[in-house]
């Protein structure tokens, strides 16, 4: 579907032909048992390849699978809290909060209200700005606060994104160290 009268024309080791009308252009690639593709539409005049179309859709989808392995996937954790959530609780969540952040995952904290707790949304609001001063350091408030019949929620992102890598997290040891873990096991047996 090339709507020029003349293009230019590369073959299929990357040599530029010329520029040729569209016709002869598309009896060239037959006779080499390929198609005729358009890569610059733009230019002036359009230029075209000789080449395997399907080798080639082949090839845009690898570099565009290269392009996604290689960037960080932002995942949204979610911590729900309740109003009247003991101190333990409180820090054992706070703690996986600090953890996802670090990370750089964005965090939906959601403050549950059941039965009559759902007439006083003040005390999740409370929660809420008392998880946000603890974790103040690592991220911020992403957006305002949704405020439901049933909870009260807000988002948390990251203040510095990254993320720890998989080599990082499991760094390998030296031998040394490997060989003393395994020395301080031993006289136990």
């Amino acid at each position: 579907m090339i709507h020029s009268k003349e293009i230019r024309v590369i073959d299929e080791d990357k040599n530029q032909i010329g520029i040729l009308p569209v016709s002869e252009a598309l009896s060239l690639a037959k006779e080499k048992g390929l198609d005729l593709v358009e890569i610059a539409p733009q230019a002036s005049p359009p230029v075209c390849r000789i080449m395997d179309y399907g080798k080639y859709l082949y090839e845009l989808h690898k570099k565009a699978q290269e392009a996604r392995k290689h960037q960080k996937q932002i995942q949204v954790k979610e911590i729900k809290f309740r109003p009247k959530i003991s101190i333990h609780d409180y820090n054992f969540k706070v703690r996986h909060v600090q953890r996802f952040l670090e990370e750089g995952n964005k965090v939906k904290i959601t403050v549950m209200l059941r039965g009559r707790e759902k007439s006083k949304p003040e005390l999740a609001d409370k929660i809420l700005k008392r998880v946000l001063e603890d974790v103040k350091d690592l991220g911020q408030q992403d957006g305002n606060v949704r405020i439901q019949p049933w909870a009260v929620s807000t988002f948390l992102s990251a203040l510095k994104t990254g993320g720890k890598d998989a080599k990082t997290k499991n760094a390998p040891r030296s031998e040394k160290e490997v060989q003393s873990n395994s020395e301080e096991k031993s006289p136990s047996q």
